[in-house]
């Protein structure tokens, strides 16, 4: 087939951005489509599968002749002229007509290319997202404009992300163009749930009021969908904007507003999740000034002190604390917090628990299970009240081990936050889960320095090691020095190198002793927790006696008034032949055994101390 005739088997198709547009004019009202549309039908591409490297490779030899042509180049060379553009965009959909890539091979392959005429780029882009038939030459043109778009191709961008198959291009695209647009197309794409279809009907309806009655009635459940969705609905519903206002609106009511923007500000800060969606928030740092400009605003109570201090939790050891802060800007919002939660109403909830708990209206008691939580948040906050206020100067600047508990009706959890020249390690360098906890890397001495170098698990991904990896590092003594070095982190494209990191020998031992001797914040279940853990490591033949291991010891998730313990024991096969003894083999198999030691009364130490003994005298297989 001749060039002539290719180029005329293209003219009959239409562009996939026509495509998408009259099916959205067909949408009532312009609504956004949930899970998007389906691209038309697609030739299959003949060429064989490859992997990533020869994917891009295959991808570089098609594109780079045309973004970044060289002064040779001759007649090939693309210029701004509308008809060597068009020319560039036939030959680039001819050559990878046959390729079987994705737009993750196109987005890397662009945003890596050499190009110096970004008005010839962004000329191509448009001419590719305007007018492509293909999948992968519109992708190119995507990718283009993400490095190069102006905010006349929002309206092509906006209506291109509504195809299934093009949404993340898109999206990106207009990520660096217009961010509430950009999350405007992903929340209508990624979003299901009534109440979440309703807030994203109120924004492409563009009814401001509507928008903000929508947003307070989202159910506090949408944080286990993830918090890339948090992140998007403060960007797309602009509630920077809606808080820098000089007067809040009385419906939805001011402290309702308030109180739920904090609330999606602690959770798009989140690290238990795939990243901390903070650090992707262009916002974040003035959606942290105008919340706290108002905080004074929310009524003294348990909920309320419990989300101003998380608020300072995560100003003063959190991801966002990397934010590109100015000096002193985020001191000041700490010092807000700390003059706002030493007003006398703000201290009684410290000294006597919720003013308004107990005088609700109707004769129906608060269920157990609610006045537990209270409880616990209660205690929470009183050990946990001053830690974010704490100023740390001198030696300790360069390093401090911060044990943080997460507000118990939240998320709760713990974490050993490591602050390295003031900055928390394991949200910049790795982003896929939190620190690990306290029993982990301090009880068991993990972060001691020793002579004989140790590899040392600082964090997990959040869903598991064998999926997103975890963070390593090798921790040694070489004289009056710790060094930190070898870092592992899994192996991905963008992956950072890590350089070797020196403390003084002196003041690292000296702040991994506080560490670990610091108990002020941890719960009595905790506490025990702890001494139990400790104890199984000075006598490891209470476990090794009943063929058992520690699996992991914690507070209890579900019930802060518990000690979780979990055993691994093995179980031996059946032979056949009645039980096999022989313990230790490699194909027995591990069962896991629960404990749980509830807080009676008793001292942490105590609890402890029995718990050991009946590991002395009962195998734990028994336990009930």
């Amino acid at each position: 087939m001749s060039a002539q005739e290719e180029r005329s088997a293209l003219v009959p198709r239409p562009s996939l951005y026509a495509y998408a547009l009259r099916l959205h004019r067909g949408e009532p009202g312009g609504r956004l489509p949930a899970r998007g549309y389906e691209l038309p039908p697609q030739p299959e591409p003949t060429g064989k599968r490859t992997g990533w490297s020869e994917t891009c490779e295959a991808l570089e030899a098609v594109l780079n002749p045309w973004l970044t042509p060289s002064d040779d180049a001759g007649p090939d060379k693309i210029r701004s002229g509308r008809g060597d553009v068009a020319r560039a965009a036939e030959e680039i959909h001819r050559g990878l007509r046959e390729l079987r890539a994705r737009g993750g091979h196109v987005q890397y392959v662009v945003s890596r290319a050499a190009i110096d005429d970004e008005v010839r780029a962004r000329a191509l882009g448009r001419c590719l997202v305007r007018t492509g038939t293909a999948p992968l030459p519109v992708c190119v043109g995507l990718a283009l404009l993400a490095r190069f778009g102006e905010p006349e191709d929002v309206p092509y961008l906006k209506v291109l992300g509504q195809l299934r198959d093009l949404v993340g291009l898109a999206v990106l695209a207009l990520d660096g163009i217009d961010r509430p647009t950009a999350a405007l197309v992903w929340l209508g794409h990624y979003t299901e749930g009534p109440e979440e279809r309703r807030l994203v009907d109120a924004l492409v309806a563009g009814d401001a009021d509507a928008v903000l009655r929508c947003l307070v009635a989202l159910p506090r459940g949408m944080r286990s969908s993830g918090t890339t969705r948090v992140r998007r609905i403060l960007e797309a519903t602009r509630l920077v904007d809606v808080l820098r206002a000089r007067r809040l609106p009385d419906d939805p009511p001011a402290t309702e507003l308030l109180a739920w923007t904090g609330q999606l500000l602690l959770w798009t800060a989140s690290a238990c999740d795939d990243r901390a969606e903070i650090l992707h928030y262009p916002g974040a740092m003035d959606a942290y000034e105008a919340f706290v400009a108002h905080a004074a605003e929310l009524p003294p109570g348990v909920d309320h002190y419990a989300l101003l201090l998380s608020v300072a939790l995560e100003l003063h050891s959190g991801p966002s604390r990397i934010l590109d802060w100015a000096p002193g800007r985020r001191e000041a919002l700490l010092d807000a917090l700390e003059s706002a939660l030493n007003r006398p109403g703000w201290k009684a909830v410290v000294s006597e628990g919720d003013p308004e708990e107990g005088r609700g209206p109707g004769p129906d008691p608060e269920s157990d299970e609610a006045a537990a939580e209270r409880r616990w948040r209660v205690d929470w906050i009183r050990r946990t009240a001053r830690q974010p206020f704490r100023r740390v100067t001198g030696p300790e600047e360069r390093l401090r081990f911060e044990c943080t508990e997460i507000d118990p009706g939240d998320w709760g959890g713990t974490e050993t936050r490591i602050l390295v020249d003031g900055r928390p390690l394991v949200p910049e360098v790795f982003g896929r889960g939190p620190a690990n906890c306290p029993t982990h890397l301090l009880d068991g001495g993990l972060l001691r320095a020793a002579d004989e170098p140790r590899e040392v698990q600082l964090a997990e991904a959040y869903c598991a090691e064998g999926c997103c990896g975890a963070l390593y590092v090798t921790i040694r003594r070489d004289g009056d020095q710790v060094v930190w070095s070898d870092w592992r982190l899994p192996a991905r494209w963008d992956s950072p190198e890590l350089p070797e990191r020196r403390f003084d020998a002196a003041a690292y031992d000296a702040e991994v002793a506080r560490a670990e001797n610091d108990h002020s914040w941890a719960s009595p279940a905790y506490r025990t927790a702890r001494l139990i853990a400790a104890g199984l490591r000075d006598r490891p033949d209470l476990l090794t006696r009943w063929d058992a291991r520690l699996h992991w010891i914690s507070d209890s998730y579900r019930d802060r008034d518990c000690t979780d313990i979990s055993l691994m024991y093995r179980v031996e096969p059946d032979t056949g032949q009645g039980r096999d003894t022989g313990r230790g083999r490699e194909e027995d198999s591990w069962r896991q055994r629960m404990w749980r030691i509830p807080v009676d009364g008793t001292s942490p130490e105590d609890r402890a101390s029995a718990a050991l003994r009946r590991l002395a005298a009962e195998d734990p297989r028994t336990y009930g």
